[in-house]
């Protein structure tokens, strides 16, 4: 009995989640209302509140939801026993970043959360750790890349990682309002800043 309990919780927790998503795709959250988010969830304000407090609570939930997923593929994709050159790595992760950003997809919100991050510090503070631990992961295959001999044995690699971690933002901003950017462009494009081949491949 408890574990359907706990089973119903979640699955109300994730309808709110879920009718939030839409709004904040819809409006933006700036222009969407708690009130909004109870009548696309159909709950009481009682329901909702129940499960999150405010809707910078609400965000937040979002926020840790759309990135995890992008996270755990990046790192299943570079600690492969040997991981794919950059410009594939960056190939795989912009096909999922097109993937879960349709219409209503969750990660039509990262840039808005981005922008609540900067003048939101409870909002603020999920999206500042999901960046960051998405930089460590950048790091740790800069690192595998400098130990397989892919990059110069002197490569400053925070710096390497800090610098390639930004071309995601880019690739999802240029997704979202120009729509004129795919994968392969962008493959191509890091071939050319970082033309790795592996000794094997040479």
């Amino acid at each position: 009995m408890p574990r359907v309990s706990e089973e119903h919780l979640e699955r109300r927790r994730q309808q709110i989640l879920d009718a939030a998503q839409l709004c904040f795709a819809r409006k933006g959250f700036h222009e969407t209302s708690m009130q909004d988010v109870f009548a696309e969830a159909g709950l009481s304000a009682g329901a909702v509140y129940r499960y999150f407090t405010s809707k910078n609570e609400i965000i937040a939930a979002l926020v840790m939801q759309t990135m995890v997923p992008l996270r755990l593929r990046l790192a299943e994709i570079i600690r492969a026993q040997t991981p794919p050159v950059p410009a594939e790595v960056m190939r795989m992760l912009t096909t999922e970043v097109i993937k879960r950003s349709g219409p209503d997809g969750p990660l039509r919100l990262a840039p808005q959360a981005w922008a609540l991050a900067l003048v939101q510090p409870e909002a603020g503070v999920p999206v500042r750790e999901g960046i960051a631990a998405m930089r460590d992961l950048w790091l740790e295959y800069v690192v595998r890349m400098r130990e397989l001999g892919w990059i110069p044995a002197d490569t400053d690699v925070d710096a390497l990682a800090k610098t390639v971690i930004g071309i995601l933002p880019g690739f999802i901003l240029q997704h979202l309002l120009l729509g004129d950017v795919d994968p392969d462009e962008v493959a191509r494009g890091i071939a050319v800043m970082l033309p790795v081949v592996p000794p094997g491949d040479r």
